[in-house]
């Protein structure tokens, strides 16, 4: 699996798991935690620049389109 798939099944993962806090418990910080994630992947698209990228290209993994 390639760097950016790795980063867009992150991201969605921490967004429904923000969404599920927030449907069951009511946990309204959980709103900033998908707010995040969001901005982070908003940034990622115009700049290119993606910590989650940088950790999982040390890390080993193979380069995919996005994040070289």
């Amino acid at each position: 699996m390639s760097i950016d798939r790795i980063v867009m099944a992150f991201a969605g993962i921490v967004i429904l798991a923000s969404v599920g806090l927030v449907v069951f418990a009511h946990i309204a910080w959980a709103i900033w935690i998908a707010a995040f994630v969001g901005a982070n992947l908003l940034q990622a698209a115009f700049t290119g620049f993606c910590p989650m990228a940088m950790i999982l290209k040390k890390l080993g993994a193979k380069p995919g389109q996005a994040f070289t």
